[in-house]
Formats: C-alpha cells, sequence, structure tokens
C-alpha cells in the first residue's frame, strides 16, 4: 500500500456527523484528531459531537422510526444485501482504513470486513423469517394471536477494536427488526463506522434510519440519550465497569439493554490434548487483533504433564511473530490502541514477574514512534497475580498449571467474567463434562476461534446480557405481542 493510496482513502471518509440523512456540521466547534497507533500521528479530525448534536440525532431516529417499522420486510432485507456486496467489493479500502485507524496487520482487517460483512448477510436473511403464531386457546373460547415489533429508536455504542464488526453486528440486526438508530463509535476508532454508513446510504437506506455521532465527550452527550424517553433500545460493547453505569442509566426508562462486557477467557489444556492443534489454536485465541480481543484467551490452564512443552512450543512461535506497521507487508503484530495500554500489559507482566512468574520472551514496551510492546510468554503464573483477573487486552500468553479436571474447573471458573472458554481434550466424554461446567456463554472445544455471524454471541455473570448474531439476535431488536380474539365460530 502506497502513501498515496492512503491519502486518498482518507480524503474520502466523511469528516461530519450524519443526522437525519445528512452530513452536518456539529455544533460544539471542536475536532477530534483520529491517531494511527503505529506513528502516533494524526490522520484525519472528524467533527465532535455536542449534547444538542445528540438530541438531533435522536430526533431524526423518531421521526423515521414508524415509516421504517412499515417498510416491507423485503425491502429492508434488499438494503442489506446490497450493502454486504458493496461491502465485499470494498474490502480492501475497508481494511486498509482499520488498519490505519486501529492498528492491526492488513490480513486481519480483511478478515474482520469478511466477517463484518457477513452480519450484514445473515440478518438480510432473518429480516424476512420474522415470525409468529395463530392458535385456538386452551379453553376453546377464542384465537391467540402471537406476533413480533420493532422495539423502536436505538442507541448503539461500539468499541475500538473492531470498528467494522461492532458496527455490523448492532446496525444489521436493528435495521432488519424495523428498528431505526443512533450510533455512537468509539472516540479512538470512529472513521471505519463513518465510511460504513456512507455505503449504507448509497444502498439506499432512508434518511434518519441511521444517524452517527462522534464525540469525545461521551458520558456527555450519551447520557441524555439514554434518559430521553422515546428511546426504546440500548446496546453496548466495551468494559464491564461502563457497561454497569449504562445500566444504572437504562434503568429509568426501562431501555431493552444488550450488554456485551469484558472477558477474561481461559484456555484449558488436558493431558491428552492434540499440542500441535492447541498450539494453533492458542495462537489465534491470544494474538488475533494483537490480543486485543474480548474473546481472547486470557489464562492458558494448562495439565502440568504437558505445560513444560506447550510453553516451549508457543515461545518459539511468539518469537516468529514480525512487529511493526499493520500496512507493512509480513507484520504480524501491528501496536496497541495507545499509551495506557502499552502500561497496563507492562504492570501486568511486572506484577507476575514479582510474583514468582517467569518471563520466557518479551516482556517489555518497545521504543521508538507507535505504541508498540512485544509478544510476550510468561510460565508458571502465581495465584494471585493480576493477569489472572484483570483482561490483558494485550499480546501477553500468561500459562498456569494443574493436575486435576475439578483444578482445572475451579481455576477457570474462578473469576466473575464468563463470556468464552478454549477447551483441548480428546476425551469426548470430558469435553462434554467441561461444555456442562464452565460457567461461560460460549465455548470453543478444539477450537480456538468461534466467532460467527450465524452463532450466539455473549456471555454470562459480568461478561453481559443477551446475544448478538445467530437467530437470537434479531430478537433483541424485537417485543412480543399477544392478542386474544374471539372464537370465529361462536
Amino acid at each position: 500500500m502506497t502513501d498515496a493510496r492512503e491519502t486518498e482513502l482518507l480524503q474520502k471518509v466523511p469528516d461530519k456527523l450524519f443526522i437525519g440523512g445528512q452530513w452536518v456540521e456539529g455544533t460544539s466547534g471542536r475536532t477530534i484528531d483520529v491517531i494511527d497507533p503505529a506513528t502516533g500521528r494524526a490522520i484525519k479530525s472528524i467533527a465532535d459531537a455536542s449534547v444538542a448534536d445528540g438530541a438531533r440525532a435522536l430526533d431524526a431516529a423518531v421521526e423515521a422510526a414508524d415509516a421504517w417499522a412499515a417498510t416491507p420486510p423485503r425491502t429492508r432485507s434488499d438494503i442489506l444485501r446490497r450493502a454486504f456486496d458493496l461491502l465485499r467489493e470494498r474490502k480492501d479500502e475497508f481494511a486498509l482504513l482499520m488498519t490505519l485507524e486501529m492498528g492491526k496487520p492488513l490480513a486481519e482487517s480483511q478478515g474482520e470486513v469478511t466477517y463484518g460483512g457477513e452480519f450484514l448477510r445473515w440478518f438480510s436473511e432473518e429480516a424476512v423469517r420474522i415470525s409468529g403464531r395463530y392458535g385456538t386457546n386452551p379453553e376453546g373460547t377464542g384465537r391467540m394471536i402471537v406476533s413480533q415489533h420493532p422495539v423502536g429508536p436505538c442507541f448503539l455504542i461500539t468499541p475500538w477494536n473492531f470498528p467494522l464488526a461492532m458496527a455490523t453486528r448492532k446496525i444489521a440486526p436493528a435495521l432488519a427488526a424495523g428498528c431505526t438508530v443512533v450510533i455512537k463509535p468509539a472516540e479512538l476508532t470512529p472513521l471505519t463506522t463513518l465510511h460504513f454508513v456512507a455505503l449504507l446510504e448509497e444502498a439506499g437506506l432512508p434518511a434518519g434510519v441511521v444517524n452517527v455521532i462522534t464525540t469525545s465527550t461521551s458520558g456527555e452527550v450519551s447520557a441524555p440519550i439514554i434518559a430521553d424517553p422515546r428511546l426504546r433500545k440500548l446496546s453496548f460493547t466495551g468494559s464491564t465497569p461502563v457497561g454497569q453505569k449504562l445500566i444504572q442509566q437504562s434503568a429509568q426508562g426501562v431501555l431493552r439493554t444488550s450488554m456485551e462486557l469484558g472477558g477474561n477467557a481461559p484456555f484449558v489444556i488436558f493431558d491428552d490434548a492434540d499440542l500441535d492443534k492447541a498450539v494453533a489454536g492458542a495462537m489465534a485465541a491470544k494474538f488475533r487483533n494483537i490480543g486485543q480481543a474480548c474473546t481472547a484467551a486470557n489464562r492458558f490452564i494448562v495439565h502440568r504433564s504437558v505445560a513444560d512443552e506447550f510453553a516451549r512450543r508457543v515461545t518459539d512461535a511468539v518469537n516468529g511473530f514480525t512487529v511493526g506497521r499493520g500496512t507493512d507487508e509480513g507484520v504480524t503484530i501491528g501496536p496497541l490502541i495507545d499509551d495506557r495500554a502499552v502500561a497496563k500489559a507492562e504492570a501486568l507482566v511486572r506484577d507476575a514477574a514479582d510474583r514468582g512468574a517467569t518471563v520466557l520472551t518479551g516482556g517489555s514496551p518497545i521504543t521508538g514512534d507507535g505504541t508498540f510492546y512485544e509478544p510476550t510468554v510468561v510460565d508458571n503464573v502465581r495465584p494471585g497475580s493480576d493477569i489472572l483477573r484483570e483482561e490483558i487486552f494485550g499480546p501477553v500468553l500468561a500459562i498456569t498449571r494443574f493436575d486435576t479436571e475439578d483444578e482445572a474447573v475451579q481455576l477457570a471458573n474462578d473469576t466473575e467474567y464468563g463470556l468464552v472458554g478454549y477447551v483441548y481434550t480428546k476425551d469426548l466424554a470430558r469435553g462434554q463434562r467441561m461444555i456442562e461446567r464452565l460457567q461461560t456463554g460460549m465455548m470453543g472445544l478444539n477450537m480456538g476461534v468461534i466467532s460467527n455471524a450465524a452463532a450466539p454471541f455473549g456471555g454470562v455473570k459480568q461478561s453481559g446480557l443477551g446475544r448478538e448474531g445467530g437467530f437470537e439476535g434479531i430478537q433483541e431488536y424485537l417485543y412480543t405481542k399477544y392478542t386474544l380474539t374471539p372464537d370465529p365460530f361462536a
């Protein structure tokens, strides 16, 4: 990729807010500088929305709500399908944009375009399958009609780590269900969402159905939107502390909420595991997106009899990584999103080492331009270490050991989170037991990457509420109505 191509692409990305089908200036008079984390340099300035801009966006979503809800499902489906086709045609363009603003290697960004696009295709198909039921009541005195309807205007808040997929995973089911949307992308990576909404406009989406506000004062702008009685749904992906605060705010209006929050995923390797597959799965589950994923394996819980060999193999694999700017050929590990992410990784590794763990490779920030941290393997992590309790969100693989299945389960479940778990074993019965015993909303059994648009994504405990994707995903944007009519033969 050339600098000229990057410049041309960035010039195409809108720098304004999208409200009521128009690209408009913000009223705050401020702008947000979007930073390339690989260089530390600003790549584009965009509008910084005010509270008044947030209110305008909700007004537009409310005004468009009735007409969009009444739009035939096939029409909604066709728009989503056109958006999918356009996105597929522009895969390289969107991938480059994500790499520029978020830092992940270009190959991974291309994978995200494919993954994010699948939500458009899946929910384009689900839009025409919203169903109900009809039948006689048990007493025979009437007929029951059960129907499903769009919940109404939705406020969607997306994170910085998957700029496209998190937008499509929320917008697509909302539109398929007949809901209108205000979306607020993360301040750190807003460009992909702006570019994607321009694509939706090109695909034929009516004015006001999707509105975008970008802001540096998220809490200030979001609070009045959440408090507005016309809002009916809040969907958020991000940290558990922020999610808890948003749930509190949404309680006043008794909003439908979807919360995809923090994770602390265990990766359990039993003594009978196929180590070749376990190592390959570990590398994918840990280092995808530079470790900056809520589904990233956080704690590698390895049977003592194979732990040394596993540690040796993953260390060799990590030493083979190439660190650099994600646009450069051959790079496999890009920068972390900002200085705070680097400081957090450094602190977690230092704490583990101070408590007796061994750093097998890496373990330090990389000096120079950008926010890079060495891919790291830490072995023999001791109980009580911060790295076992906190979400790492960086390229750090932490190994602890166990002797019995019960001990493995106890270690895996020893967290307030419950998003995803990974288990490697050849024993079918043990695998089935782990499905029953792990306290997670998702699980990979001899698989290191499990996300799929056709599957329900979400967790238990403090990892969140609701599901995104799958048949279940559209239900989060629908409410059920029961109607009783008289017996037509009476």
